[in-house]
């Protein structure tokens, strides 16, 4: 029977996978946003095991969400939601 072992980063950092268009932008977008909850997850902890103050905890998830917001920004998800990748965008409109 082969043992598999965990390495530390992908139990500290678990990440699931991406069930959306594939394109480089949704990617990217995905992986940012796993990394935004995974920290606001830690935040949370911190704060309600008392290690962090609530006014702390509230201006970095607020700072973290800044940061998603202008990434999302960049890669410029969700600006042309009926824009299909491919070439068929003129003919969805006839039926």
């Amino acid at each position: 029977m082969e043992k598999t072992t965990m390495s530390k980063d992908n139990f500290l950092y678990p990440r699931g996978r991406y069930y959306g268009q594939v394109k480089p932008e949704n990617l990217v977008f995905n992986a940012n946003l796993q990394e935004f909850a995974q920290r606001i997850s830690y935040i949370c902890n911190l704060e309600t095991n008392g290690k962090l103050s609530p006014e702390d905890a509230y201006d970095q998830i607020k700072a973290l969400w800044k940061q998603l917001k202008r990434t999302k920004k960049q890669l410029q998800i969700g600006e042309n939601p009926f824009q299909e990748s491919d070439d068929n965008s003129e003919d969805s409109g006839n039926l």
